[in-house]
């Protein structure tokens, strides 16, 4: 049996449409979407940045109320925080300082999405970090993310 690596019941709150179409084709593909050779194929959005350790793009399927929306993810196929090594920890601090300085960020949510994802809501299973912004409107809605 070949190694799942996306989830699609962790996407069934959002039905069909076209992040339903992209999970059933990597369903198919049975690849990784987030490595980096198989990024541009599933993920329409631009790197904005990467090191050696680590790369940014937006979210191509922000979640509702997002000003901004932004996917961190490890270079390296591993889905553990154990596997990141001190170098890759110390980048993603320094990564995280860019982003927030490039696009203004005044506050936001940083979420790391690891291991088996029937436990994080996560829809592939590779180890990544979001960044999420809410509108910071009083009165707006929040912005929800599903866990587990």
């Amino acid at each position: 049996m070949s190694k799942k690596f996306v989830n699609p019941n962790n996407t069934k709150h959002r039905p069909g449409g076209k992040y339903g179409n992209v999970i059933s084709k990597i369903v198919k593909d049975g690849v990784c979407p987030f490595c980096p050779e198989h990024l541009a194929t599933y993920h329409p959005n631009p790197i904005i940045q990467e090191g050696k350790h680590w790369l940014y793009t937006k979210n191509a399927y922000p979640y509702k109320g997002a000003i901004h929306h932004f996917l961190i993810i490890h270079k390296t196929h591993i889905e553990a925080f154990q596997d990141i090594t001190p170098a890759a920890w110390l980048e993603l601090q320094e990564l995280i300082n860019v982003m927030v300085e490039m696009h203004g960020i005044k506050g936001g949510s940083l979420v790391c999405r690891f291991g088996q994802t029937k436990y994080t809501g996560a829809s592939v299973s590779h180890l990544h970090a979001q960044i999420i912004v809410g509108s910071g409107t009083e009165g707006a809605e929040p912005v929800l993310m599903r866990v587990g």
